[in-house]
């Protein structure tokens, strides 16, 4: 159990460290960034209960509408939603990075807790592809949130409900064509390598771009403080 529970969380933890150490400036208080983990795998268990309901009661008449555009909603939502009512007005909430860690935390603790049912269900035949593909692409899921909820933040009063809505809507769209290539039974592998490259690449240019707006933030903040 305690091996099966270690390679459930290894993934989380080593993506999550690896977004947490990109930042060059002042790191986020750990106990925050925990908070935001926690109602992230909190949120899981709503989730599932939901999921469950609409499928006993036969809510959608076929599995793409369950599986693909309803399943990538409701997940994307209720992180989107604790970002936005938990984090986005927090006064820990200091530069434009901190939605990315923000970001990546509540959709990391989602996908720990999900990994851990997963495995103990199934057991660890599937751990290596899991932290792959669902682990990897819920991080990156949350980066992308976590920037436009970055740009809202620090954005003129005119742009903030755009940002809000970008941010839901590009992980949503992300996590859309992630779970639409998975129904495609004979040709999903062929489609997911390149897509996970993609997604890779999409959300390291939001975390490239979130830093180089950090350090504007940061020396502009040094700079009025030697006045």
């Amino acid at each position: 159990m305690f091996i099966l529970l270690t390679v459930a969380i290894a993934p989380g933890l080593a993506l999550f460290s690896y977004f947490y150490l990109r930042k060059q400036i002042a790191k986020e208080p750990s106990r925050t960034l925990f908070h935001t983990f926690l109602y992230g795998a909190i949120m899981t268990f709503p989730i599932l209960f939901i999921q469950h309901v609409f499928e006993e009661e036969n809510v959608f008449a076929n599995s793409f509408l369950r599986n693909v555009i309803f399943t990538s909603g409701i997940e994307e939502f209720f992180k989107w939603l604790i970002l936005l009512i938990a984090i986005y007005r927090h006064v820990e909430f200091e530069d434009a990075y901190d939605g990315i860690l923000y970001g990546a935390s509540v959709s990391l603790g989602f996908a720990t807790v999900e990994n851990i049912i997963y495995l103990l269900s199934f057991g660890m035949d599937t751990a290596f592809l899991r932290a792959l593909l669902p682990v990897s692409s819920h991080a990156l899921f949350g980066v992308v949130m976590g920037y436009y909820f970055g740009k809202a933040k620090f954005a003129i009063e005119a742009d903030i409900n755009r940002y809000l809505f970008l941010a839901f809507l590009a992980s949503y769209g992300l996590h859309f064509i992630y779970n639409a290539i998975l129904t495609v039974s004979d040709l999903w592998l062929y489609l997911i390598v390149p897509f996970m490259l993609f997604l890779w690449w999409f959300g390291l240019t939001r975390v490239k771009y979130a830093h180089m707006f950090a350090m504007q933030q940061f020396r502009r903040k040094a700079h009025t403080n030697t006045k």
